[in-house]
């Protein structure tokens, strides 16, 4: 090796012991707290009895006991608690009102007939709704919400299923 490598690092090592054997030459701290901002120990290690070992020339300090309080490891939920609401017999009565006022049937048809093909086998339908086109066969659900339940020269029975209801479209005569 070249006698510039061999400086370097025998200067590098010299400096890190040095930093490593006497840090207190070099960190000059008056608020007890060490450079990662743990409390100080007045020794390197702590004896069985919890206290620490002090050295000749220092002082012994009162050490904080940094144990947790409390059960670690009890049960803890993250649901809220259930919330109990206790109602006036006038909100009870306006509840009840506006449920009644509640239209029970089904919705209007959303669909608008459009033509149909009559195969040898098979009637299809074609249905609109919106931008949307439907070709559809008896026993079809549309958008989990529409059953087809028969197909007719002159109607199409639908059934509602969210409230098993029946409707009815007119899909031409029976000319």
């Amino acid at each position: 090796m070249n006698k510039k490598r061999v400086t370097g690092w025998v200067a590098f090592l010299g400096v890190a012991a040095t930093l490593a054997w006497y840090p207190e030459l070099f960190i000059k701290q008056d608020d007890g707290q060490s450079p990662d901002g743990a409390p100080k120990v007045a020794a390197k290690a702590r004896n069985h009895g919890g206290m620490a070992a002090t050295g000749a020339g220092q002082a012994s300090g009162e050490v904080k006991d940094l144990s947790p309080s409390g059960d670690l490891f009890a049960a803890q939920s993250w649901t809220p608690a259930p919330v109990v609401v206790s109602l006036s017999a006038e909100d009870v009565a306006r509840l009840a009102a506006a449920a009644a006022a509640q239209p029970v049937g089904a919705p209007a048809m959303p669909f608008q007939f459009i033509g149909r093909l009559n195969d040898q086998s098979d009637l299809q339908v074609f249905l609109q709704n919106g931008e949307k086109i439907y070709v559809v066969r008896k026993g079809d659900v549309i958008d989990k919400t529409w059953r087809i339940e028969g197909i007719s020269d002159v109607e199409l029975r639908l059934v509602y299923l969210p409230l098993h209801l029946s409707q009815t479209l007119s899909v031409g005569s029976a000319q």
